[in-house]
């Protein structure tokens, strides 16, 4: 029930259910970072036009009904359970049996066409090519919204590799909309977009105006989500919205700014308390995702102490080189109930990136590293490293 590639299961799967992916039209989204943002994009300005939208994202955070979410709300825990309990019930006597996320995606393409939604925004799980949301032959709009280094295990060794596999979710004459990309990875997926026919716009990012503004074409709107990849990321929605009216949706400017400005995305540069301090709280799992969470850290003008967990598989010195500067804390701890990287090892790693640190100190319990940064330091503390390790952490507050 792992990470399992491959449309086979997902197909024979989605037939024995009926084929509900093809009851309502979809917004696919690919890349490597800011895919959930742009998805949260997406969904909040197409339920302000007045659509009911799906929108299907991973992994959770809190809860696995989140990724399941009609007009913003999670599909309940009955119909989620009614729901996966017939899927294990058909899959009884297949051979080759659907992982827990392709069983997780047919659950939400049941749920949505149950549900009658008019519209879904569908994010790639991992790579696009053998995900198992890419079983649509004729989406409404493709977004690729960033490629760099990440699962390069399963994905491949090379950004060319990687874009491959992530450009695998484009399709023939269905326009794509693409983020700005590495020259390896643009040279491939320029080269599927040709060999597909696909109308394209590539994305450059909106203007900050003002702060918490931006500016894309003609539209200016309020930023709701912090961080300068933000100008990116709400482009790659605009500039997709813009096709969808194209294709006759009827998307209202107001509906932009509104839908724009009421976007949340929980545990992406999310300001939070513990006991009574600010804390801030980021993935930054992978190097693009770090290079993002610094550039932010730079505009605060304070020393950090960074309380981190990191899976085995990340590029760990990717990680810190981006992050880590003289004279900040480092506390390191395991990513509770999944392949975490052993803070012992990613300590000596730390000391030779970074020897001017502050102090590196190692916990075996997130709580105890944030205890110890509250009491010991007047740094600003920021949580990071694992999506899974931020969802350890709000499941606890």
């Amino acid at each position: 029930m792992g990470v399992t590639l491959g449309l086979d299961r997902i197909q024979s799967l989605l037939r024995s259910l009926d084929n509900p992916h093809h009851c309502f039209p979809i917004v696919h989204v690919g890349g490597t970072n800011g895919k959930g943002s742009v998805c949260a994009y997406l969904s909040s300005t197409l339920i302000e036009a007045g659509y009911r939208v799906g929108r299907y994202t991973s992994p959770h955070l809190v809860d696995p009904t989140e990724r399941i979410c009609i007009n913003n709300r999670p599909i309940s825990e009955t119909d989620f359970e009614r729901i996966l309990i017939k899927i294990k019930n058909l899959s009884y006597f297949y051979k080759n049996k659907p992982s827990l996320f392709e069983a997780i995606t047919a659950a939400a393409w049941v749920y949505f066409a149950q549900k009658k939604v008019e519209i879904a925004v569908i994010e790639v799980g991992l790579g696009g090519r053998l995900d198992a949301t890419n079983i649509c032959n004729n989406p409404l709009v493709t977004v690729i919204t960033s490629i760099s280094r990440e699962h390069w295990q399963i994905l491949g060794p090379t950004l060319a590799d990687i874009a491959y596999e992530k450009g695998g979710i484009l399709k023939p004459k269905c326009p794509a909309v693409i983020g700005q990309l590495p020259s390896e990875a643009e040279t491939v997926i320029r080269a599927r977009i040709k060999a597909l026919n696909c109308p394209s716009l590539w994305v450059k990012p909106a203007i900050a105006i003002k702060e918490n503004w931006g500016k894309y074409q003609d539209i200016s709107y309020p930023l709701p989500l912090l961080g300068k990849v933000q100008l990116m990321n709400s482009a790659l929605a605009i500039a997709t919205l813009k096709v969808l009216q194209k294709k006759g949706w009827k998307i209202p400017l107001v509906a932009i700014q509104k839908g724009i400005k009421n976007t949340q995305w929980l545990g992406r540069l999310h300001w939070t308390k513990w006991r009574d301090v600010s804390i801030l709280i980021d993935g930054a799992h992978n190097g693009a995702a770090a290079t993002a969470l610094r550039d932010y850290v730079d505009t605060l003008n304070k020393p950090i102490t960074w309380v981190m967990g990191i899976l085995s598989t990340k590029d760990h010195d990717k990680i810190f080189e981006a992050l880590l500067r003289p004279q900040d804390n480092l506390y390191l701890v395991p990513v509770p109930d999944h392949q975490t990287a052993n803070p012992e090892d990613l300590a000596l790693l730390a000391n030779q990136i970074c020897s001017q640190l502050s102090n590196i100190k190692i916990f075996f319990d997130v709580f105890q590293a944030l205890d110890r940064a509250v009491d010991d330091s007047e740094h600003t503390i920021i949580l990071c490293g694992s999506l899974y390790l931020i969802g350890y952490f709000l499941r606890q507050l």
